[in-house]
């Protein structure tokens, strides 16, 4: 009896803390608030995936927030150009934890056929991405199969209450200087 005693007593090892955070990712994991941050031509495909026929209300993650306090994933859907990229750290400063994020397109994921000096190549140089969705734009069927990868991720997370992603201040932005005429 005593030894029960000191195994709930630790905390970590105990029977409690391990269903309770079973519980928590449970929760979160059919509880996606997105916040979609659409710049360009894949928010097309994007507003398809919330339609009657694939409706991802089913997994949980239908009512989008356009505030990043009340998100908790940050759905980066199109271009993202070096103009804007302050803008997006900003916004996932602003989102709290636990955040998640999804790379949703080509672009987004590697900057897609645009290599020049205006595009961002690739959003894992300036923000931790969770999934990276790829395509031309992506199917609506490869959007759900990476909502489902997410939740498995969610529900396989360590504690219900240690963060999750290192600062964004260790990530440096570009400095795109104009170029003398």
């Amino acid at each position: 009896m005593r030894e029960r005693h000191e195994t709930l007593r630790q905390g970590s090892d105990s029977f409690f803390a391990t269903r309770i955070d079973r519980v928590v990712n449970w929760g979160r994991k059919y509880s996606f608030f997105n916040y979609p941050f659409v710049t360009a031509c894949c928010g097309m495909e994007f507003m398809s995936v919330a339609g009657p026929r694939y409706d991802i209300d089913r997994f949980g993650a239908a009512l989008p927030r356009f505030s990043p306090r009340q998100a908790d994933l940050l759905m980066v859907v199109g271009t993202i150009s070096h103009r804007q990229a302050p803008i997006l750290k900003k916004v996932y400063d602003q989102i709290a934890e636990p955040k998640w994020v999804v790379a949703f397109g080509a672009c987004t994921c590697s900057g897609g056929p645009y290599n020049n000096y205006a595009t961002v190549q690739g959003i894992d140089t300036l923000i931790p991405v969770d999934l990276f969705i790829p395509g031309c734009p992506p199917r609506p069927e490869a959007v759900l199969d990476g909502l489902i990868k997410l939740q498995a991720k969610v529900q396989g997370a360590p504690g219900w209450n240690v963060p999750r992603h290192r600062e964004t201040d260790e990530l440096s932005l570009p400095v795109i200087q104009k170029p003398l005429a």
